[in-house]
């Protein structure tokens, strides 16, 4: 069995007194889609700002590929290149265009010339569905289209590890799908991917497995067909009855 790609190991995160974080343990294999769901205040947002490095985690251990990653010596941006991040917000460049949103990673990271990076970003955007996008603005494309963006962007690195932190919640609900089915195509590919959503059909789909975060600790996980169609833990009945009645 090859190791996972991703393993926190009872990571804990406090600032001051608050308590965000209290013992995360979990895995994400080579190709699977882990997926956190929970509750506002859970812990799912600061978990994957710790797992990229945005927070310094109070306790515990993060891994990547073998590496310790919270090891305090670690070489930040080396990591970051084998992650790829996409927030709520679509944090694109207002000021360039598709294309160039996309080559930058290529270009300031990746040292390639213009002319590699170039390419390399028209290959994301068509892989997106957005080849014909790639000479717009950001305030000339819609929600959905500047997530896809956005998602290319994340990929150019070539990263190990894909990390999504609620990508649809700003997106119109008939744009949605579109972002959905590309996070969907990309795991088909053999994108390996940790996000957090609130759109359960979708992790049902295709998650290989779901953990609820309640009170910064994962109260119950497991595969779709056990976390969401028979929970055990009262407190994800009740989060599950909430969410499904909208």
């Amino acid at each position: 069995m090859t190791a996972p790609v991703l393993e926190v190991r009872n990571v804990h995160k406090h600032y001051g007194d608050a308590r965000i974080l209290n013992g995360i343990d979990l895995e994400v294999g080579d190709g699977q889609a882990v997926v956190l769901i929970g509750g506002s205040g859970s812990g799912k947002s600061t978990l994957l700002r710790c797992i990229n490095l945005l927070e310094v985690v109070t306790d515990g251990e993060i891994v990547l590929e073998g590496d310790e990653i919270t090891d305090p010596r670690v070489n930040v941006d080396a990591v970051r290149r084998r992650i790829g991040v996409v927030f709520q917000a679509f944090n694109l460049f207002p000021h360039m265009t598709a294309l160039q949103n996309v080559a930058l990673a290529p270009r300031v990271v990746g040292k390639r010339s213009k002319a590699e990076a170039e390419e390399r970003g028209r290959e994301l955007l068509a892989r997106v569905g957005l080849a014909e996008h790639a000479d717009s603005y950001p305030d000339r494309m819609s929600g959905g289209q500047q997530q896809r963006t956005a998602i290319a962007r994340a990929l150019a690195n070539e990263p190990r590890l894909l990390l999504l932190d609620e990508v649809t919640s700003a997106l119109d609900p008939e744009l949605v799908g579109e972002v959905l089915d590309l996070i969907g195509e990309l795991k088909d590919q053999g994108m390996t991917i940790l996000m957090a959503t609130h759109e359960m059909g979708f992790a049902h789909r295709v998650a290989n497995e779901i953990c609820f975060l309640d009170a910064g600790m994962v109260a119950e996980s497991g595969p779709p067909e056990q976390v969401l169609d028979e929970p055990t833990h009262p407190r994800l009945q009740q989060f599950l009855s909430r969410v499904l009645r909208h």
